[in-house]
């Protein structure tokens, strides 16, 4: 955008010709209004979505309506809130886990953890991690069944 200084019939008091140099004077200079409009909406939009970026995250484990039962004898890790680990009621240590599952369960295709509901995550953590070190192909999580009162309502 331009600007002129002086005035148009040339008769002025030259201010505009000394300090600019040519006879119409003019003077180009950057326009901010589209920056700061652009400014201006991105600060809006971090606004909005700042409380969006909080750290840390409820979550409610859900209770299955479906139960399937088996005759079958098959694999249950327990976990207590002491973190206890034994496997089918009879306790076992952490590390003989992979020798234990093999030697009761020859081929086993799926082990199955039920951890306490207090239990600490580093103790599941730690038996997810021996059981995937055994090269075991299915671990499978293990919820508590919704009661017959809770599914009517």
């Amino acid at each position: 955008m331009a600007f002129s200084f002086g005035a148009s019939n040339g008769r002025g008091n030259g201010l505009g010709r000394r300090r600019y140099g040519a006879s119409t004077g003019t003077l180009s200079e950057m326009n901010v209004v589209p920056l700061v409009d652009v400014v201006l909406v991105l600060l809006i939009v971090f606004m909005l979505t700042a409380h969006v970026m909080e750290f840390g995250m409820e979550i409610n484990v859900p209770q299955v309506k479906e139960v399937r039962e088996s005759a079958e004898d098959l694999p249950v890790i327990n976990i207590t809130r002491d973190a206890l680990i034994s496997l089918n009621e009879k306790p076992v240590n952490i590390n003989d886990l992979p020798n234990e599952l093999a030697r009761r369960f020859h081929n086993s295709k799926s082990v199955y953890v039920r951890p306490d509901r207090d239990a600490k995550y580093d103790s599941i953590a730690q038996v997810l991690s021996k059981l995937n070190e055994a090269k075991i192909p299915n671990i499978r999580l293990v919820a508590k069944p919704q009661d017959a009162a809770a599914r009517r309502r």
